[in-house]
């Protein structure tokens, strides 16, 4: 098993190669309908599996369509990984879509919208609080 120190710069290694290729290596055009961006990537303890995070930017045909060509180019991404990152084994890779960033957005909107409702609507709350 490799040290977490090795797991956490592999998986780094991994994230900036993968973000290359997005980016000039892979020409299927589904790849292209959504703006895509790595988020992270998971590497196993044992450096045999690494699932992919990705961010898609776009509508939801998009997203499914992007997700559907990176599925279409992971024996290409594996193979491309083999060759640029040294290791005894490639890992298996697996592509997963993070919303965490659309999460967040909507999370901070919501806040926002309590916020205002609660400074136009509300009374002023006394804050002192005394034991009985």
């Amino acid at each position: 098993m490799a040290t977490d120190r090795r797991v956490s710069r592999v998986a780094s290694l991994i994230k900036r190669e993968v973000s290359l290729m997005l980016l000039s290596d892979i020409k299927d055009d589904r790849v292209g309908a959504g703006m895509v961006s790595v988020t992270d990537v998971d590497l196993s303890g044992d450096l045999q599996h690494a699932k992919i995070f990705v961010s898609i930017y776009g509508t939801e045909s998009a997203r499914a369509e992007t997700m559907a060509g990176l599925r279409a180019v992971t024996g290409f991404v594996r193979s491309e990984l083999g060759q640029r990152v040294r290791l005894r084994r490639t890992p298996e890779v697996l592509f997963v879509e993070d919303r965490s960033l659309e999460r967040g957005d909507r999370v901070l909107s919501l806040i926002n919208q309590l916020s205002h409702s609660s400074n136009t609507d509300a009374e002023p709350v006394d804050d002192d609080i005394s034991e009985p």
